[in-house]
């Protein structure tokens, strides 16, 4: 039976506390103390922080003779603790993760400072989106409209860029395109990138979901708990130009922040939803025309031309639950002629090198294409007949995106900023956790071996690996 850990103080009462005895900002402690201006405002509003955040804060307030709770109630919703041994003191509670051992709670894109500036320093989605448009060449949509599903939306880069490129080769055919997205920061960002699509494009139905990979395709929550709770928005969008559909969608903030709800799984620290949702746009002008594509409550179907699987899980999880929880849900969501695009990194490029100069043994890559291929056939069984399991040679599957500088940052004396951005990128795409990070930062160790790796390549580059699962057409 576990027991939630015994309840401090709160930790916004301590921040708060040392703000006024030191006369700073709130935004200044949270740029200072875990690199984020808007950290104590998340906490007001009632975010959750993890056990990593909540050491980096103790320890900024320890250096300045100040304390925080050890389990304050902005943890408790995010750890469970198990109750002890008899005689064991209750301060020794907290889970302890062994030298080099990376959180459980870890997640790929968690943290939203690393994602952003990788996002921004990085051709990796670019790079993505022109390898999603090789495969729009071998697609066989039928009516009533081209079909995608996105497995994991991000900030919309890809998407956007996908759309574009889908206009240019169809122009006047309907779109029918379905976006997963747990992080509500994530799905700001793609409705932000949507108005001009419907501009461009105004057959296109767009919905965002923050279902689980076996229940976003079907648009239908598994268990009847989640299917009652399912909360189903239908947006019809009015007006003609980008600017009116923006406002419109700007106007969807108060329900986002509502119902785009997630917590921590107490089994896997992973965020779970609070509550399905299923938010549907579409221009209300060609309603007649999508009337076919627009899906209806508890009546959508999957049968996609294309599912984008672009960096879907985290390296270090073992194969098998990469083909049973996604990449086979997803590969059962195709419709005949249906492509399903799977990427993730894969490794021997100048960012592991960056990486294996702090930790040598490291190797977060464990899983090739190979291998999940041959795990996914498994996972469908007597279903693997009606599908192709494309590896391709290394020089098809195997694509180098970079990241951005000038010609003149990479030189003898390479700039801060560039080094900075060039780490982050690189713990950012191996998977580095916050803990593993905390304990070599302060030193000078990893610029020096960011300025090795950046001028002994001349720049910095990482490699991903792609694969094709396809269902059979007859």
């Amino acid at each position: 039976m576990e027991a939630i850990a015994e309840q401090g103080g709160t930790l916004l009462e301590s921040i708060a506390a040392f703000c006024r005895g030191s006369g700073i900002a709130e935004s200044t402690f949270g740029r200072r103390a875990v690199n984020d201006g808007k950290f104590v405002a998340r906490l007001r509003d009632g975010a959750r922080i993890t056990p990593e955040t909540l050491d980096r804060v103790t320890t900024f307030l320890e250096r300045h003779g100040a304390s925080a709770p050890a389990t304050p109630p902005e943890l408790r919703q995010l750890i469970r603790i198990a109750p002890l041994p008899d005689g064991v003191p209750q301060s020794t509670s907290a889970p302890h993760l062994g030298d080099g051992a990376p959180s459980r709670n870890f997640r790929f894109f968690d943290n939203r400072q690393k994602y952003l500036l990788f996002v921004n320093t990085c051709s990796e989605k670019e790079t993505v989106a022109r390898r999603v448009g090789m495969e729009l060449a071998h697609i066989h949509p039928r009516p009533p409209a081209i079909r995608v599903f996105d497995a994991g939306m991000g900030d919309g880069s890809v998407l956007s860029r996908v759309m574009r490129e889908m206009h240019r080769r169809f122009p006047t055919r309907p779109f029918y395109f379905v976006g997963k997205e747990i992080s509500l920061e994530d799905v700001r960002l793609s409705l932000d990138k949507m108005p001009d699509r419907f501009y461009e494009h105004p057959a296109t139905v767009m919905i965002v979901t923050n279902m689980y990979y076996t229940e976003a395709p079907w648009l239908v929550p598994r268990s009847v708990s989640a299917a009652t709770s399912l909360v189903w928005h239908e947006v019809g969008l009015t007006g003609t130009t980008a600017h009116e559909f923006s406002e419109q969608i700007a106007a969807l903030e108060p329900f986002l922040a509502k119902n785009w709800q997630a917590r921590h799984s107490a089994k896997t620290g992973n965020p779970i939803y609070e509550r399905p949702v299923a938010l549907v746009l579409y221009r209300d002008d060609f309603r007649f025309m999508l009337d076919e594509a627009i899906p209806k409550r508890g009546k959508a179907r999957a049968d996609y031309d294309l599912v984008i699987a672009s960096q879907p899980y985290r390296a270090r999880v073992p194969v098998e639950f990469k083909a049973s929880r996604v990449i086979g849900p997803l590969a059962r969501a195709l419709g005949p002629g249906g492509r399903l695009l799977g990427i993730h990194s894969c490794g021997r490029d100048p960012g592991l090198e960056i990486v294996r100069k702090i930790w040598p043994d490291e190797n977060p890559f464990t899983t090739g294409r190979h291998d999940l291929l041959r795990a996914v056939r498994t996972e469908l069984g007597n279903e693997a007949r009606h599908f192709n399991f494309n590896s391709y040679s290394d020089a098809r599957a195997v694509f180098r995106y970079d990241m951005h500088t000038l010609p003149t940052e990479i030189a003898e004396s390479i700039g801060t900023s560039t080094l900075f951005a060039a780490w982050n990128a690189a713990v950012y795409v191996a998977q580095i956790d916050d803990e593993r990070l905390a304990r070599v930062v302060g030193e000078r160790k990893y610029l020096d071996a960011t300025r090795d790796v950046l001028q002994a390549h001349g720049g910095l580059w990482f490699l991903d690996e792609s694969y094709v699962v396809s269902r059979k057409r007859g």
